[in-house]
């Protein structure tokens, strides 16, 4: 009765949010948006949030899987490995276009901020996306690099590898090839269902998604209480999709296969970290501080490595 009380007063938020944009003449804008939120069963807002889901993309919605953070370390008992990467000199021009809350979004700064290549960031609005009008390209991440378009994170990841490493550019083991697509293939999608398992676990989702993102206030008012409500009932579908039968079972056991596949190692590329160590915290740096995450560091033995990479990985990002 309670949970059914919460969802109550998330859809009549939703329908208060939906009627201010369109008093507001907004409503045209927001019912553009679409593939980040799902479906209502009954609201009166069920189109709107259908329009959400189709437009944001899995970039969004497959994975607004996190936020990235500037946060405290997960382990304090860690021994952090000193930051061995040169600044890099390869690149002048770096622009990324993103979703702050994008998992595939914070694996492309995870490789630029640890091989130190500057770079400015251009925070995307999910409903207009003004901001890549240019592209034909219509998801994220896109990256820029000296005016040329890179677009999905892992051939963004492979193509500045191969163009720092000139001479080696060949040298992901199966090993790292593995676990990089094992972050594509499974573990982003674990932890949609994790962090929008309970209605407050979702409010707190989009309450980051809103803050951090590109939304003007209507914007964020709606989609706080539309996204929040929508994605509830999308992560029931997605658990049933990718045959999850309890959440944080399958979160905590993605983390310990993670660290089984150290073997005692501090980082799968042995003293220092490879691209699947990249890949694996960029896609969990999002989801760090919220509950999911903080029940994750809390019942798994992947906070020691996590905080090496925090250390390791630091940021390069240019601030304006």
């Amino acid at each position: 009765m309670r949970r059914f009380n919460r969802l109550a007063t998330l859809s009549r938020a939703v329908s208060s949010g939906v009627t201010s944009a369109a008093t507001q003449h907004r409503h045209h804008q927001l019912a553009q948006p679409a593939a980040l939120f799902g479906t209502f069963s009954s609201c009166q807002s069920q189109g709107f949030a259908q329009k959400i889901v189709n437009r944001l993309g899995p970039s969004f919605a497959g994975g607004v899987a996190g936020f990235s953070a500037a946060a405290p370390s997960l382990a304090q008992d860690a021994k952090p490995q000193a930051k061995e990467q040169p600044r890099s000199q390869k690149f002048s021009d770096v622009v990324l276009y993103q979703y702050e809350a994008c998992p595939f979004c914070n694996k492309v700064k995870a490789f630029l901020d640890y091989y130190r290549i500057p770079y400015k960031v251009v925070e995307v609005n999910p409903i207009s996306k003004k901001e890549i009008k240019w592209s034909d390209y219509k998801k994220v991440p896109i990256l820029k690099v000296d005016g040329e378009q890179m677009v999905d994170s892992s051939d963004i990841m492979d193509k500045l590898f191969q163009r720092i490493h000139l001479d080696n550019a060949s040298s992901q083991s199966d090993e790292e090839k593995k676990w990089r697509a094992w972050v594509d293939n499974h573990l982003v999608h674990v932890l949609s269902p994790n962090i929008y398992r309970t209605t407050s676990e979702a409010l707190e989702s989009f309450d980051y998604i809103t803050t951090q993102g590109n939304f003007s206030f209507t914007e964020k008012l709606v989609a706080k209480y539309a996204g929040a409500a929508a994605m509830y009932f999308v992560s029931k579908k997605l658990k049933k999709r990718h045959n999850i039968t309890d959440e944080r079972a399958s979160l905590y056991e993605a983390a310990e296969i993670w660290v089984d596949a150290l073997n005692g190692r501090h980082y799968l590329g042995g003293s220092k970290p490879n691209l699947a160590d990249l890949a694996v915290f960029g896609v969990l740096r999002p989801i760090r501080h919220l509950k999911s995450g903080r029940d994750m560091v809390e019942h798994t033995r992947i906070g020691d490595w996590y905080t090496r990479m925090e250390s390791s990985v630091g940021s390069s990002r240019i601030k304006e």
